[in-house]
């Protein structure tokens, strides 16, 4: 049948590309914040799964490590729905950095961060969040996340303390957003916040998960369950796509066409829009702070199967060839 003849083909298809991949050695561990240069270097998984419910690994898909980065769009998703995306502007724009994840630099212009990708304004959303829901914000974002995931999700405890232990750039951030007036509360209960929500665990097979609920627009497409609504879901891709990956955003967006949030922690999530989510875990990382092997991996995905946003192949929206009928 076709459709077990396609799924042979993706199953296949990481197999080859993990051990493609896997004797990659370049990169290095992530070092500033020590939990991180604990881990061993050479773990490598890859998760893809699909909006109909499948899920195809290779390699380490199952080992945990903490989310890091990648939890920024999720949250900021939760902060859209809770505000609105006018009031959302107003605190944190949405214009590449150009800059490093963790830059202590705002937009000029707004003097706001220049969107919720980079630290700044990841801080920012937290500081949203927790003026909405004060000390429940932290376990909103557990929640929405293990919703996304399918799964329950918990804090790995020992990377949480070495986070606030060490977090003291991240500080100067917080409390220089607090100064100009981007953020309106405790600096130091919105930081843990962050430093929490940094420090969830996952799995590739997690990532994959969550990147095929907000391919789903919003539903996780193994529970059935609407984890995020569809307009939040919306902005926060067109973010992903122009954001997501640190200042190679620009590079990822031209070589492989999928909006993707990576982490220092070694994942990368990806989204295709109404066909697949991609997660990858290998925490060597280059000069930016995207993983080695993920990057790879995800540029052979799209390459291989056609999923860069302006393939050729992509039909786009079905709705203008609805209306001309």
């Amino acid at each position: 049948m076709a459709g077990e003849h396609e799924a042979y083909g993706m199953q296949q298809a990481l197999i080859e590309l993990h051990e493609r991949h896997r004797g990659n050695l370049d990169g290095a561990l992530a070092d500033y914040i020590p939990q991180l240069a604990m881990v061993e270097p050479d773990q490598f998984g890859v998760a893809v799964a699909t909006t109909d419910g499948q899920l195809f690994t290779a390699g380490h898909a199952d080992r945990p490590f903490t989310i890091q980065s990648v939890s920024k769009p999720y949250a900021y998703c939760i902060a859209l729905e809770m505000i609105g995306r006018k009031a959302i502007l107003g605190r944190v724009g949405v214009e590449p950095s150009g800059d490093a994840f963790n830059a202590i630099i705002f937009d000029p212009k707004t003097n706001r961060a220049f969107n919720p990708m980079v630290n700044a304004g990841a801080i920012t959303v937290a500081g949203i969040l927790y003026e909405q829901v004060g000390e429940g914000a932290f376990p909103l974002i557990l929640d929405r996340l293990s919703q996304a995931a399918g799964r329950p999700l918990a804090i790995n405890e020992a990377v949480y303390r070495s986070e606030v232990e060490t977090g003291h750039r991240n500080r100067a951030i917080g409390h220089l957003l607090r100064n100009c007036g981007a953020i309106d509360g405790p600096v130091d209960a919105i930081l843990d916040t962050y430093f929490r929500q940094c420090s969830i665990e996952v799995t590739a097979t997690d990532l994959a998960h969550m990147g095929a609920t907000l391919a789903h627009i919003g539903e996780n497409p193994s529970t059935r369950r609407q984890v995020f609504e569809l307009n939040a879901v919306r902005d926060t891709l067109a973010v992903m796509f122009t954001c997501g990956m640190y200042d190679y955003s620009g590079g990822w967006a031209f070589n492989v066409g999928i909006p993707a949030k990576s982490g220092v922690g070694g994942g990368i999530v990806g989204v295709v829009n109404r066909q697949l989510g991609i997660g990858t875990f290998s925490p060597r990382l280059d000069a930016q702070g995207n993983s080695v092997r993920g990057l790879a991996a995800f540029a052979d995905l799209s390459s291989d199967f056609g999923l860069h946003a302006f393939e050729c192949t992509n039909a786009g929206s079905l709705f203008v060839t609805t209306m001309m009928r």
